[in-house]
């Protein structure tokens, strides 16, 4: 799991590229609050090393709660700024802090 943070120099804007290794997965997408924890917004792109990718650009100063969708299941980034508990999942989400 990675996240790699690109500021941009020209406007507020970090692009973030979300990495996931999931060889055997069929459908990896990130859900969060940039996206209305909509799967179909963001599928990441599967490699033909099994790892399953895909950039967004977020704006900077902000911080924002995501986690990973693969096939059904949702997984936290083992690498996230932070983690925030959150009620309606019963669970922590991962935080990335732009």
């Amino acid at each position: 799991m990675a996240i790699k943070k690109q500021f941009l120099k020209s406007k507020p804007v970090c692009k973030v590229t979300f990495s996931l290794p999931a060889k055997d997965a069929k459908k990896v997408s990130v859900v969060g609050c940039f996206n209305e924890w909509n799967a179909k917004k963001m599928p990441l792109k599967k490699l033909k090393n099994g790892t399953f990718k895909g950039t967004t650009d977020l704006d900077s100063g902000n911080s924002y709660e995501f986690k990973y969708l693969v096939d059904g299941a949702y997984l936290n980034e083992d690498n996230a700024d932070a983690y925030v508990w959150n009620d309606y999942a019963g669970g922590d989400n991962s935080v990335i802090t732009l």
